[in-house]
């Protein structure tokens, strides 16, 4: 199947945002930016389909490219890059994906970026209950070549009610759960991107579904939702 490949000037186009990050020069650049990101929207069009074959989706959302500066320093009125979300469908399948596309900091990502109080203590107890299961998962040679190390931001000591003794203690300290890929702009750019984003997503579900599993069950392993 041939698919949609992202434009050499939509690199072009966020090179010169960047240069240029105010309302005037957007202005008169709005048109072309329209027409960039319904192009790369065809990409991930494609990326969406390739993943509902083995997996139940929502349509893809692309970020506005306004930046929310109210509560930010850093006031410059639009973001650089452009990026998309594909949440999984309904309560019984948690986590989504992520597709960033940056001037020399493209990357994809996918697993549970902020969760909330009562989600993150739900992950760290299945931790502690499965850390073997959990850490196989993670050394599966599909996962470790596609996406290589957990990311995502730590408590520097053991969370609170947990044994800093634990096996799982690296894990543990983890605040949120991330798999990430870089990707150079020639990759992105290459006809087979949508494949290989297609691909390295497919190899994340193994973490996904021990996710949605401890996210939908409680302690004894029964439904929720």
């Amino acid at each position: 199947m041939i698919m949609n490949q992202i434009s050499k000037s939509l690199y072009t186009f966020l090179d010169e945002l960047r240069n240029n990050n105010n309302r005037e020069w957007f202005a008169e650049n709005k048109d072309r930016y329209n027409q960039l990101k319904n192009s790369s929207s065809l990409v991930f069009d494609d990326i969406q389909r390739g993943l509902g074959v083995t997996d139940q989706l929502e349509n893809h959302k692309i970020f506005r490219v306004y930046r929310d500066v109210r509560f930010s320093k850093n006031k410059l009125p639009f973001k650089t890059h452009l990026s998309t979300s594909i949440h999984r469908e309904g309560k019984q399948l948690r986590g989504g994906y992520y597709i960033h596309l940056e001037p020399n900091h493209n990357f994809i990502a996918c697993g549970f970026w902020n969760p909330n109080k009562e989600d993150l203590f739900r992950i760290r107890k299945e931790l502690e209950l499965e850390y073997e299961e959990f850490s196989n998962l993670l050394i599966k040679k599909d996962l470790k070549n596609q996406w290589g190390e957990l990311f995502g931001d730590q408590l520097k000591s053991c969370p609170k009610g947990f044994d800093k003794e634990h096996k799982a203690i690296q894990w543990l300290r983890f605040k949120q759960f991330i798999l990430k890929k870089n990707f150079t702009n020639e990759e992105c750019m290459s006809e087979d991107f949508s494949k290989k984003v297609i691909d390295s997503f497919v190899s994340a579900r193994p973490f996904l579904d021990f996710m949605t599993l401890a996210l939908t069950t409680d302690l004894n392993g029964e439904p929720i939702v």
